[in-house]
């Protein structure tokens, strides 16, 4: 194995924090022992129980490294991963973002480095980007949660609200624009969250903004998922009428069932999710809605869950994030009725069901037009702006933006033909 070595569980701002966590590893002097380093999630019982499966993994594999646990459940259980006779340390979510706690552990007499995470202010600064094939950079800008959903523990993992300030998200989206990145995703916890803990009145809609005017080199600015409560009127008309914001809102929505929205202490209704998608299609009739939806939440009955499949058509959400519930200890909901395990099942492939209905008719809809396709590094397929992945019917330049027109879609891919290849053809 390599010096460094990461696992990554969980959401897309572990991966981003892993990746720049293994970049600053590897340019440090670090002697001693290989390292692998155990990103770990919390966000679920099932996700903790994989966690212990990938150390004793990692451990098998590589018996002389030093297994480092880091991440969300290192954080809300460290004793638990302390007590593994495979573990060599455990370092919490803000000790994660100083390097030093992951050098010299052979001299290590502290093995258990966790703070309480409630007591952070500040973002770190330097976990700030990960890389899709090269093509697409995630910037963390925001990181925590101040929000209390009943089905979540990851407040306990990644602590408050703290947002990292405009300058140094501007300085680092300039870097990697100059180093060829074509898109940036700008992501967090709770990204639509950022701001109100920096002085003055900044949101995510003013940063946005910002960085669309700083950058300008910038050819693609996407969003990861956002609480459609708080998409203000500037975030509004960036999302529905500047160029290079992609036409792509993917929203935090949970369930489609207005009871259901209370006991998960979610802050909008189902009309207010249905109203939203409309006023940002209304204005921007090419945007594509993705959205997160839990089947099986506890109490959910036959007619709740048959308002989220409901909610799928009326919402026109076409990128759909299915999750099975599953009852995390600690959690209000855990304490809930418990929907049974098969129904859950069932429930979420009728819901990813309905998902694969609706984007197979927006696909239909797509055959025929001209989608610019961001190529990935193989040449051989991307992301258009709206986010659905276009197959290339030839290999073309990866890291590039070219012009597709969809000719095809098989087997619930989209293909494309490259409009600048047929000119030459």
């Amino acid at each position: 194995m390599s010096k460094v070595e990461t696992i990554t569980l969980g959401c897309r701002l572990n991966s981003a924090e892993s990746d720049a966590l293994a970049s600053a590893m590897a340019a440090a002097p670090n002697g001693g022992r290989a390292t692998v380093i155990i990103n770990s999630c919390a966000v679920t019982n099932e996700a903790v129980r994989q966690t212990r499966q990938a150390i004793r993994r990692a451990h098998r594999d590589h018996p002389d490294a030093n297994v480092v646990v880091t991440g969300c459940a290192a954080q809300v259980d460290p004793d638990m991963f302390h007590a593994m006779a495979e573990v060599t340390a455990v370092i919490g979510n803000a000790e994660k973002a100083n390097i030093a706690n992951f050098l010299g552990l052979d001299r290590l007499n502290d093995r258990v480095r966790v703070s309480d995470i409630m007591a952070v202010q500040e973002a770190a600064p330097h976990l700030v980007a990960s890389f899709a094939e090269r093509t697409r950079a995630f910037v963390e800008v925001q990181n925590g949660c101040d929000h209390r959903c009943t089905f979540c523990i990851i407040p306990f993992g990644r602590g408050p609200s703290r947002s990292l300030p405009a300058g140094p998200v501007i300085e680092k989206i300039k870097a990697l624009v100059d180093e060829g990145f074509q898109e940036i995703v700008l992501t967090g916890v709770d990204v639509t969250s950022y701001g109100p803990d920096l002085p003055g009145d900044d949101n995510l809609g003013l940063l946005v903004e910002r960085i669309l005017r700083a950058v300008p080199a910038l050819p693609r600015l996407r969003l990861s998922s956002v609480d459609g409560v708080e998409i203000d009127d500037r975030l509004f008309d960036l999302l529905t009428g500047h160029e290079r914001m992609m036409p792509h809102v993917h929203l935090s929505l949970q369930s489609g069932d207005n009871l259901i929205l209370k006991r998960m202490k979610r802050r909008h209704s189902r009309e207010h999710a249905v109203e939203l998608v409309q006023r940002l299609q209304d204005k921007r009739p090419t945007i594509a809605i993705g959205a997160d939806i839990i089947a099986g939440f506890p109490t959910e009955d036959d007619a709740a869950f048959a308002n989220s499949v409901a909610m799928v058509a009326q919402a026109n959400i076409v990128h759909g994030h299915i999750f099975t519930y599953s009852a995390k200890t600690g959690t209000p909901a855990a304490r809930m009725p418990q929907v049974p395990p098969d129904i859950r099942k069932a429930r979420t492939k009728m819901l990813r069901s309905a998902i694969d209905k609706q984007r197979t008719a927006w696909h239909q809809s797509l055959i025929g037009s001209t989608q610019h396709v961001l190529v990935e590094s193989s040449g051989r397929s991307g992301h258009a702006e709206n986010f659905a992945t276009v197959t290339l019917e030839t290999q073309t330049r990866g890291r590039q933006i070219v012009p597709v027109q969809i000719v095809a879609c098989t087997n619930g891919q989209l293909i494309g033909r490259s409009i600048e290849a047929s000119q030459h053809g």
